[in-house]
């Protein structure tokens, strides 16, 4: 088997019952031989850096989700001061390779004060980003048109995680030098055509592969809780889907990954 990268999950998280053993051993017997942990709060994100320091297969990445924008302006001020000091502890150094998960999101959010504390804090962990040189994970639902016109004054690199979106958006992203596609589970089980082809349409060099475990479990594991050696079912069915050839596709989004978030993994 040719390596894989899961490039978002969050197995680190303590809200979720991981057999956290079991999870790294069927991890390695799948060649996943990286896994990005992601932090969407203050806690999770801690958690994130914690749990990598132990896992050398591990990195993390620490994030403001945008449903955060439902708080008080202040205290998103004061959490994000918190994420910054933690983004510059010197022990996570080697461990924090991104800045996110952080965006917009307007699916289930449609008041207009949210939306603009999901600006604020977006924009500040854009500079976070800018200032570590860093790159980030996006999350952006139903909000493209409000977070190109943000993203267009930054430029810098990152994956737009479980992306599932139309062809105009891929377009739109391809535009951009550094900016990639994360397609998960999602994929296995769309029934949207728009969906699928755009999916279809991301050249390989700009592809991602997540699970964005415990999240979005492809067929045929719908009803269990994803993890992150189900990556290997979503890249087999991409491959299908999209005529790819196996180790080719498996090489070049493991190069993106390795490209992306500047870590190690080891060549087959």
């Amino acid at each position: 088997m040719t390596s894989l990268v899961d490039t978002h999950c969050h197995i680190h998280d303590s809200n979720y019952d991981f057999l956290i053993e079991d999870v790294l051993k069927q991890a390695q017997l799948n060649k996943i031989d990286a896994m990005i942990c992601v932090g969407t709060d203050l806690k999770s994100s801690q958690e994130a850096l914690d749990f990598c320091l132990k896992n050398p297969n591990c990195y993390a990445s620490l994030g403001l989700h945008p449903h955060l924008g439902v708080k008080p302006l202040t205290e998103l001020k004061e959490m994000f001061e918190q994420l910054r000091q933690l983004s510059l502890d010197a022990q996570y150094k080697d461990k924090l390779v991104a800045i996110g998960e952080c965006g917009l999101d307007y699916f289930y959010h449609h008041d207009s004060e949210i939306k603009a504390r999901q600006k604020q804090i977006f924009q500040w962990q854009l500079n976070l980003a800018g200032e570590l040189n860093l790159p980030l994970i996006f999350h952006v639902r139903s909000a493209f048109e409000d977070f190109w016109s943000i993203y267009d004054d930054y430029k810098l690199p990152g994956s737009l995680h479980s992306f599932s979106d139309s062809l105009k958006q891929v377009k739109k992203g391809l535009t951009y030098d550094d900016l990639y596609f994360g397609l998960n589970g999602i994929m296995t089980f769309s029934q949207d055509k728009d969906q699928l082809l755009a999916a279809k349409s991301i050249p390989s060099s700009r592809l991602l592969l997540e699970t964005d475990a415990p999240y979005l479990t492809p067929k045929p594991f719908r009803g269990k809780m994803n993890k992150p050696h189900y990556l290997r079912q979503i890249a087999n069915f991409l491959i299908d889907f999209r005529n790819e050839e196996d180790q080719l596709f498996c090489r070049q989004t493991t190069k993106n990954a390795q490209t992306l978030f500047n870590i190690a993994i080891p060549t087959d």
